[in-house]
């Protein structure tokens, strides 16, 4: 029982950081019908300028949470500026293209963002120092830290100002007009460009957070961690429908507990030879499931193609 409880308090934990996540590829998707590959690279530079903030305040002498904010609030804006740019330089001009176009851009962005990282902050894998409490609270025969607490709590807190936000303001609702029909929205006086804009931006500052939380809870950040987090991510937007905000966050939920109890429960029954290793398979065999079984999703609705 005491493997069960923190191998789901441990997916919890994961599924939190898909949910921040996929809730970007979802908004995006939602309107634009497009999938950006290069929405978990935003994630990486989140957590890269995070660590250079951090760094550079090493010295002063302020509280370690304190870095941290520090380090997220500049990370926030650098990458809301990032997905603008992403989207008015490299999706824009490609917007009535036929779909393949901009996939194959997302791509490409994903690799630009990749070695522009890598130019910038080198190969080397950077730690991430010890600036919150790693003091944990039992539970239930489960260990609970504090990191995990704070993301749990921040991705919740961040979850439900993004569902009020899209379904209570007057964003929100040029928003939803602008998934259901551009060109209509358009006539009904909604800046549809603004929108998809702000759309990215609201992503990336999602991301942000998605990649300070990684580096904080994994203790590194490397130049192309978002990749394989950014597909993982893309997998929970899947599995609980793409384009469906709440279907992301269950998505990122679901996938979270089921790798944490899939490699917590196959590394117990071949001491410690398995699990981990194989922690990847498991979202990806999720995502072959998905596909042939309910490509809709979870929460997703059956509908037709789009012009």
């Amino acid at each position: 029982m005491e493997i069960f409880l923190q191998q789901l308090v441990n997916g919890i934990v994961l599924g939190s950081i898909y949910s921040l996540v996929a809730l970007g590829y979802t908004l995006v998707y939602g309107i634009m019908g497009l999938i950006n590959f290069a929405h978990g690279d935003v994630v990486m530079i989140g957590a890269m300028v995070t660590l250079t903030v951090i760094r550079l305040l090493s010295g002063s002498g302020l509280p370690g949470p304190l870095v941290v904010l520090c380090g997220l609030g500049a990370a926030i804006p650098f990458c809301m500026m990032t997905g603008y740019l992403m989207e008015r330089i490299a999706y824009r001009p490609l917007r009535n293209a036929p779909r393949l176009a901009p996939l194959i851009t997302a791509i490409g962005v994903s690799i630009l963002l990749q070695n522009v990282a890598m130019l910038i902050w080198g190969r080397e894998y950077l730690s991430f120092p010890q600036l919150l409490p790693a003091h944990a609270f039992p539970f239930l025969g489960a260990s609970i830290s504090f990191i995990q607490i704070l993301i749990v709590a921040g991705s919740g807190i961040m979850m439900a100002c993004l569902s009020i936000l899209i379904r209570k303001t007057r964003l929100g609702n040029a928003m939803r007009a602008a998934s259901q029909n551009a060109e209509v929205a358009t006539l009904m006086g909604v800046e549809v460009n603004s929108v998809i804009s702000i759309t990215f931006m609201l992503g990336s500052a999602l991301a942000a957070v998605a990649g300070m939380m990684v580096s904080a809870y994994y203790g590194i950040a490397h130049y192309d961690m978002g990749f394989l987090l950014g597909l993982k991510a893309f997998t929970a937007a899947v599995l609980g429908g793409i384009g469906n905000m709440e279907g992301a966050m269950l998505g990122g939920l679901l996938l979270g507990i089921i790798e944490s109890m899939g490699a917590g429960y196959l590394g117990t029954l071949t001491n410690g030879a398995m699990g981990s290793n194989y922690q990847d398979v498991f979202a990806f065999f999720v995502l072959i499931l998905v596909l042939i079984f309910r490509p809709s999703g979870l929460l997703g609705e059956r509908v037709g193609e789009r012009p």
